[in-house]
């Protein structure tokens, strides 16, 4: 695959891309450097927002309006005024934590993961030290339920084609579990191991293909790998950046990878030419649906 960045800009800490099929538009955020990213490919139109704190995730909702993960909730925000309103703040959080991952299933309901806080107030590098994080669902209705706890680093949530499994990683166990799922009520149970390589850098965020194969970035290895359904690994693909932290489908064909990648705590001296690059790529596979909030 023959990897491009999308446009020159750099970004700390790239992650959560999501594709918006109705505005043809690439969402992103830069978690250390708190600011959410929409992009008309067609257009090459960019928008921007900035927050006060660390924001994890931007899906979209009705009304021109948008999801976002910051701090430590979900928040609606205008999207013309830049203004955000509570949407969801889950008690029982330690003080220390900040969303990290989070994603919309295929029903349309917001899933939030947290972790501790590792960004200093510079944007600089805070090493984490406990498993705080706590994974969460948030209906269309706003109601919240607890679903796990005890999260290191939180990452790869996505959703089988068939609405049968859930995948979920802690990137500081090195792990990526799959769980039954109920499509109907949102419950996930039966957690159990889904992939656990060694060798290959840390599991970050993934993407899901129409085959049912998850595509995992890999974190500090500079690549991708694309995992079958029962885990064994069906291929590994180059990026040319070290610490590509998450990827999703898109295009008007949904054929194009698109991935995030950071240099986060990376020394100026070591980066790359495209280390912090939101990159692009041809495939021969069609990738699954993105879904906005249903809320």
């Amino acid at each position: 695959m023959n990897f491009k960045p999308v446009m020159a800009d750099r970004f700390i800490l790239g992650e959560a891309p999501h594709w918006d099929a109705d505005e043809q538009e690439m969402l992103w955020v830069d978690i250390a450097g708190r600011a959410a990213y929409a992009y008309h490919t067609e257009s090459t139109r960019l928008r921007q927002w900035h927050f006060d704190e660390p924001v994890s995730a931007i899906v979209p909702r009705a009304g021109n309006h948008y999801l976002v993960a910051t701090g430590r909730g979900a928040y609606g925000l205008n999207a013309d005024t830049g203004a955000i309103s509570p949407i969801a703040e889950p008690a029982g959080e330690p003080p220390g934590n900040r969303t990290n991952e989070a994603r919309v299933d295929p029903q349309g309901r917001f899933w939030m993961a947290s972790m501790e806080n590792n960004i200093g107030p510079d944007g600089g590098d805070i090493p984490v030290a406990e498993s705080t994080g706590m994974l969460w669902c948030i209906d269309t209705d706003h109601s919240i339920r607890r679903v796990e706890s005890g999260i290191g680093i939180s990452n790869s949530l996505v959703w089988s084609p068939d609405q049968t499994r859930m995948y979920f990683a802690d990137t500081l166990q090195r792990v990526i579990w799959v769980y039954d799922w109920d499509a109907t009520s949102g419950e996930a149970s039966n957690r159990r191991v889904f992939a656990a390589t060694e060798g290959c850098g840390n599991p970050d965020g993934s993407a899901m293909d129409e085959e049912g194969c998850l595509w995992n970035a890999r974190w500090g290895a500079g690549c991708i790998i694309r995992y079958r359904p029962d885990g064994s690994i069906d291929r590994i693909v180059d990026v040319p950046a070290r610490c590509p932290s998450s990827c999703v489908f898109g295009g008007p064909d949904r054929k194009t990878l698109y991935v995030t990648t950071a240099f986060f705590g990376m020394p100026e001296s070591e980066r790359g030419e495209y280390d912090g690059a939101l990159l692009a790529a041809a495939t021969d596979i069609r990738g699954q649906e993105c879904t906005p909030y249903g809320g």
